[in-house]
């Protein structure tokens, strides 16, 4: 196998001088005054175009974005670095050590022939280490920032790592029955002269969700990215609806709901007739 370890920290080495360049004295002002706190936003911001680089199975697309975090990683590596705290290298490092302990199954002496296998050593290994004080097997699952339905199947993910879990899919979905029939009772009291309040119905959409997150893992699906997946077909099918209406000389406002859901349902008939093309 060709070893490419030295062209692999050659490409990081440039990354990293051109970071060093930027905030620089005679560097750029705007690059100098940046914080932790500052680039943060940047951060998330990079990582979610990613995401919908991914999202939209845009290769080059991803190449560029790719880049653009991996420049934003780089850039709080020399902050920490010039603060003292910690050189890029070290979470480097870390990250490292980090993997190859949790892969004895490749770099020890630990046979684990299945995925579910994998998953479930790692988490005994978790439960380990929360029974000796370090914690609880859930800290570190989701962070605060992560996406909420993205938080719950990380979290229903651990869970289920030491059995705490439903046996099947389809008890997940007499779940989902049983959450949306609270959710109509509590829609139908709304009715009545005691309305519930607004946060008992937030609790009912957010057990309602919570549930949906718990089928998306049973049945393998990762849930935020099927969310983005469609969010996708809905920006391309209501486009189609606005394109249609604009070709007929009808603002989107004056469109009745009839004539916007004929457009939308012809868009899908189009949509299965032929697959549409890749975006970006």
């Amino acid at each position: 196998m060709r070893d490419v370890s030295h062209l692999a920290a050659t490409d990081l080495d440039r990354l990293l001088a051109l970071v060093e360049r930027l905030r620089a004295a005679d560097g750029c002002p705007w690059d100098r005054e940046q914080t932790l706190g500052s680039v943060r936003a940047y951060l998330l911001e990079e990582a979610h175009e990613v995401a919908a680089a991914i999202d939209r199975g845009d290769s080059d697309e991803l190449c560029g974005e790719l880049g653009d975090l991996l420049f934003q990683t780089a850039f709080i590596g020399r902050l920490a670095a010039e603060a003292g705290s910690f050189q890029l290298a070290d979470a480097v490092a870390r990250a490292a050590a980090k993997m190859i302990e949790r892969h004895p199954h490749v770099f020890g002496e630990e046979s684990l022939a299945t995925s579910e296998e994998v998953r479930a050593a790692w988490e005994r290994r978790k439960l380990r280490a929360a029974g000796t004080g370090r914690g609880s097997l859930l800290d570190g699952a989701a962070a605060a920032s992560m996406p909420s339905l993205l938080a719950a199947y990380r979290l229903t993910q651990k869970a289920a790592g030491v059995g705490f879990d439903w046996p099947s899919a389809a008890a997940v979905l007499a779940k989902l029955d049983e959450e949306t029939a609270e959710l109509r009772a509590e829609l139908a009291a709304a009715e009545a002269p005691a309305a519930p309040a607004l946060d008992r119905l937030r609790d009912e959409i957010g057990d309602l969700l919570f549930t949906v997150a718990n089928l998306a893992r049973k049945l393998e699906v990762d849930p935020e990215a099927a969310l983005a997946g469609t969010l996708l077909k809905f920006r391309r099918r209501f486009g189609y609806v606005e394109r249609e209406l604009a070709e007929r000389g009808r603002p989107l406002a004056d469109a009745t709901l009839a004539e916007m859901d004929a457009l939308w349902e012809e868009a899908k008939r189009l949509e299965r007739a032929e697959p549409p093309a890749r975006e970006g």
